[in-house]
């Protein structure tokens, strides 16, 4: 197979560039601003809950954002710091520091190129989606746990990233800022009521713009008594700085007797997670996408370009992005069409970052967790869930444990298991699917495609045992087919014929399991006669060395020609004459 660097990698935006026109510009320039305004909150609330920090999450981004429609497979995708990501940073941070968020970041943006030139982008869309919607489901619940601080206005530090932990530490140190909860409550109010008034405007752009007025109106004028000075701020705990920080080599701080080797296999599960997490969420992003603007994205291309993001953006302060399914569809719901509105998208946060640092640092800290809220309630797919459970089958369970995993331990773990376990229940079914038929006598031909029409039996020989195998061989199939097979006396049937017309494809298992019987076969008087081989699975055969073990005339074309051929060799048994 021929590789062209081309194929893997072909950024839309040098494509569309070439025709692009000024009335495409309008409806992109509009598309961009409405977008870039709808990202603010949102990258601000992802890096505010990541660890890290507001700054971290504009900048983010920003940075991922440009790169992502400079240099994605997509026309129309909007990159930057999603909820998919808190869970994983938080873990990291906690364990690791910045420093592991960094090495991790930039081991993920490597995974992801390595990923795209390759050419796994098509291989990426298999993963199972019950696998996808219990580990969503599961980030969901765990991003909503995350914000009970914030929302409550507990004002707790060092709340345990562990699920179970967290919510043991919430009870035991449980009390309510009121004034926090009313601001949290008022703007999960808006959040929820926006849709129903119009849905121009986005509940969570409303919320922070209304929630932000009142607690500004409340921090300068309400009387003291009022006690408002829990109601805590952006600026009231970060700081944020007027620009995008310069460039700079990540210092990377290592506990005393670890290498950077050794920190680097730490890091390498959650590496993967984030580079799975991201290519899943990018690759459906432009799925969905696709079918709105009736294009086509490049799968590679775009995880070329998600590495890229990932492994510049550190080197900002950043944390991993991908492309964002919301704010995707707010650039094509506005009429962008185009990667020159997710640049506009971009610019418009960096104006924000530069000339409104003062205007974000006075959000209340309540009204962000509420947007989180709505974003966990988004990303819940409580409907895909309980419409699962109405008819419970294996699906339900590879959703349930990936759910409970990811909730309970880590996200890591969730995605490796919950795509094992996929697989093993679809190698089950595939198995399920597989039949073995053993005949004696006579062949119906009604019930069999390959038996001329004119005739109304086929008579099966005495002496002669036909088995018949309806599926895939593989190994699933294989070792059982074995042990039917080494249960039958070689003096009551000394000849058997394997029809195998109903065998799309062959295994290295199946082969080999073939190769011994054939063997043992040969060493105990019985022979083999292969019936109904499809070309693809006799080329298999060839490879595979089988052809050369038996008489090339035991492998037939159809059921006719194996039945006559084994009525040659009873014949020729009998005669004494050798086959």
């Amino acid at each position: 197979m021929n590789y062209s660097l081309k194929e893997v990698f072909a950024p839309k935006f040098f494509q569309t560039i070439r025709t692009y026109n000024r009335a495409q510009f309008g409806q992109d320039a509009l598309a961009g601003v409405i977008v870039g305004i709808v990202a603010i909150p949102l990258a601000i609330a992802f890096g505010i809950s990541s660890g890290v920090g507001p700054t971290e999450g504009l900048v983010t981004a920003i940075i991922a954002g440009l790169l992502i429609s400079l240099f994605g497979g997509s026309k129309v995708q909007i990159g930057g710091p999603t909820g998919a990501f808190i869970v994983i940073i938080y873990g990291i941070i906690q364990q690791y520091g910045l420093t592991g968020l960094i090495i991790a970041t930039i081991m993920a943006g490597i995974l992801l190129i390595l990923m795209g030139l390759a050419r796994f982008g098509s291989v990426i869309k298999f993963v199972p989606y019950p696998v996808i919607v219990g580990f969503t489901a599961g980030i969901a619940v765990t991003i909503f746990s995350t914000q009970m601080n914030d929302f409550f206005g507990l004002g707790l530090s060092n709340v345990p990233a562990n699920f179970v932990e967290k919510w043991m530490f919430y009870f035991q140190h449980f009390h309510v800022q009121w004034w926090a909860l009313g601001v949290g409550a008022f703007s999960l109010a808006i959040c929820i009521a926006m849709p129903y008034i119009t849905k121009r405007v986005p509940g969570s752009l409303a919320a922070i713009i209304l929630a932000t007025f009142v607690v500004w109106l409340l921090k300068r004028y309400a009387p003291e008594s009022w006690d408002v000075a829990g109601l805590q701020t952006i600026s009231d705990l970060y700081e944020l700085p007027h620009g995008i920080p310069a460039p700079h080599i990540p210092s990377i701080e290592l506990a005393e007797g670890e290498t950077f080797f050794s920190m680097v296999r730490e890091l390498f599960p959650s590496a993967f997670t984030i580079a799975m997490l991201g290519a899943i969420e990018s690759l459906l992003s432009a799925m969905v996408a696709d079918g709105v603007i009736g294009d086509r994205h490049n799968s590679n291309t775009e995880l070329i370009a998600q590495g890229i993001a990932n492994m510049v953006v550190p080197f900002f302060g950043g944390i991993p992005a991908t492309g964002a399914i919301a704010r995707t569809m707010t650039n094509i719901n506005n009429g962008g069409r185009t990667p020159v509105a997710g640049i506009i998208h971009a610019v418009v946060l960096l104006l924000v970052l530069l000339f409104l640092g003062q205007l974000v640092g006075m959000i209340p800290m309540a009204c962000l967790a509420a947007v989180l809220i709505m974003v966990a309630y988004s990303m819940s797919g409580w409907k895909t869930i309980a419409g699962l459970i109405k008819h419970p089958n294996r699906d339900l369970w590879v959703l349930l444990i990936t759910f409970f995993l990811t909730v309970i331990f880590d996200l890591t773990v969730a995605i490796e298991v919950g795509i094992l376990l996929a697989l093993v229940l679809f190698l089950m079914r595939v198995s399920e699917q597989t039949h073995i038929r053993t005949l004696h006598n006579e062949i119906d031909p009604n019930e069999d495609t390959d038996v001329q029409m004119n005739l109304e039996h086929l008579t099966i020989p005495e002496g002669v045992e036909v088995y018949e195998i309806d599926g895939p061989y593989f190994f699933g199939i294989a070792n059982r087919f074995d042990e039917i097979m080494s249960h039958v006396s070689g003096k009551e049937y000394p000849i058997r014929i394997i029809r195998m017309r109903k065998v799309p494809f062959v295994d290295s298992t199946a082969m080999h399991n073939l190769s011994t019987l054939i063997d043992r076969s040969h060493k105990e008087g019985i022979t083999i006669i292969l019936s109904g081989v499809n070309d693809h699975v006799h080329k298999q055969l060839m490879k595979g060395g089988i052809e050369q073990q038996m008489n090339p005339h035991n492998i037939c074309a159809n059921i006719h020609i194996a039945l006559r051929r084994a009525q040659d060799l009873l014949e020729r048994r009998k005669n004494g004459i050798e086959e």
